[in-house]
């Protein structure tokens, strides 16, 4: 069974290519056999995080660190509740509103509860500034479902980064083979 070791980034892997390939490598081994979303998420985002930490010629934990990874999924993705200490409230009568991104599995500093996606998306610059302070970039990346022709947006990987510029073309192209195999990976 994998464990820990998994975030570990060979000296030998020098580029961001090699090392989304890598990170990409892992993961699929790491989710192998599991495949609910919340374990699966949960482990994608602490391995991402973990292994960017790990390789300090791009990232490291210094001044290029990526100081937040993890995920905004639509609201329907998750349980209504089922037992609560608030005599008040019917949770049969609850619903999630559909205007709401929720925070899910995540690794690095506290977030945003939700994100409103509708009436009017408050954007990734928006967003990353009342969010995460520190934050100078950000990397979002969709999560779609394709199902029946038809494409299902369950939500975003994020990252965020210290520095200025801190993603590129190699981030994106790593970030969106990881969320096809996250998607593919999982029963949503």
């Amino acid at each position: 069974m994998p464990h820990a070791d998994v975030s570990l980034v060979p000296d030998s892997i020098k580029t961001k290519s090699e090392f989304w390939t890598h990170v990409h490598d892992q993961l699929e081994i790491l989710m192998g056999g599991q495949r609910h979303w919340v374990s699966n998420l949960s482990n994608a985002a602490s391995l991402i995080y973990s292994s960017l930490q790990a390789f300090p010629s791009n990232f490291g934990d210094g001044e290029r660190s990526v100081n937040w990874c993890g995920f905004y999924l639509i609201s329907s993705l998750f349980p209504l509740p089922r037992f609560t200490d608030d005599t008040s409230m019917d949770p049969k009568s609850q619903t999630h509103a559909s205007t709401n991104m929720l925070l899910g599995p995540f690794s690095g500093r506290p977030a945003c509860q939700w994100i409103e996606v509708s009436p009017r998306p408050r954007g990734v610059c928006g967003d990353a500034f009342v969010k995460r302070g520190d934050t100078k970039s950000e990397i979002v990346c969709p999560l779609i479902l394709r199902k029946g022709g038809e494409d299902i947006v369950l939500g975003v990987l994020d990252l965020d980064c210290l520095a200025i510029g801190g993603f590129d073309v190699d981030d994106q192209v790593g970030l969106e083979r990881i969320a096809a195999l996250i998607i593919r990976s999982c029963d949503w």
